[in-house]
């Protein structure tokens, strides 16, 4: 059984992700958390207003979390009803990275799942600010960003991209390999690169890594980097139809060095299909 979050606001972005989540996992035991957090500006009511007040305004956002949640429940349990998959509701009033790392702590999760904004007009609006929060400070939990227009249907390919420039662990590749396993998906690693000659350890790593797949359809693409690692890969993603993407988070990597560019945080930005970070194990 796994025991997937969803991280909920009650917008359309939050109900995109969970029905993505629920038919990403269609055929898998799951039970779904749905979470919802809530934390008052302090800074803001603290001096105008009093502490009886304070405690007002905390139970009002208390009932209404509960409220919500109940009716998505209602909902969710009447009209996704599947024999393999359970649902339930928590409320925390806790900054939302703070209470997803006490989800994963004391519930064993084992995958988040969460809606983006991606960009939003002239302005770039990473993923929305509680995803960017997110993605930096839990990094103990493979997170799944779903774009907000995007239709899941099936998941056929898988876009990889890396340096090969880290060893890849077992446990780290795990929900990579689950998941691409689940749908009889490729996975299409992908070398990003100026040049593509490789070190001795480079080639060390690329050779674990094919071990590390080798129970799963994977194939070794290259493409050349001209402006930034984000760019060529959403390109790559753009012109062969791939379904999905996956990085591991590691906390800084060769790739960002060199192009001086944050690249998970760049390819949220224009992806129109679901990132997956894994954790650096």
């Amino acid at each position: 059984m796994k025991n997937i979050l969803l991280p909920t606001d009650f917008s359309n972005n939050a109900w995109n992700a969970i029905f993505t989540g629920l038919k990403m996992f269609e055929t898998v035991d799951c039970n779904f958390i749905l979470l919802n957090t809530y934390e008052p500006k302090l800074a803001n009511l603290m001096g105008t207003k009093s502490k009886e007040r304070l405690g007002v305004i905390y139970d009002s956002l208390s009932e209404n979390s509960k409220l919500q949640l109940g009716k998505t429940l209602e909902y969710l349990n009447e009209n996704h009803t599947r024999g393999n998959h359970s649902f339930e509701t928590v409320s925390i009033s806790n900054a939302i990275e703070q209470a997803i790392k006490q989800m994963i702590a004391d519930r064993d999760i084992d995958l988040i799942v969460m809606g983006t904004k991606g960009a939003t007009g002239a302005k770039e609006v990473f993923m929305g600010s509680n995803t960017v929060k997110v993605i930096k400070k839990v990094r103990a939990c493979p997170i799944i960003a779903v774009p907000n227009k995007y239709d899941f249907k099936a998941l056929k390919t898988v876009v990889f991209p890396t340096d090969f420039t880290h060893p890849y662990s077992k446990l780290e590749l795990k929900p990579l390999i689950e998941l691409v396993a689940l749908w009889d998906a490729e996975i299409m690693i992908l070398q990003v690169a100026q040049e593509y000659q490789l070190h001795d350890n480079q080639k060390k790593n690329l050779k674990q890594l094919s071990d590390r797949l080798k129970d799963v359809k994977h194939g070794f693409h290259k493409v050349e980097m001209w402006n930034n690692v984000a760019e060529a890969t959403n390109k790559f993603v753009s012109d062969n139809a791939i379904d999905f993407i996956a990085l591991i988070h590691y906390p800084h990597t060769f790739m960002e060095k060199l192009t001086r560019e944050p690249v998970i945080r760049k390819i949220g930005f224009h992806a129109k299909v679901p990132l997956m970070i894994l954790p650096d194990i």
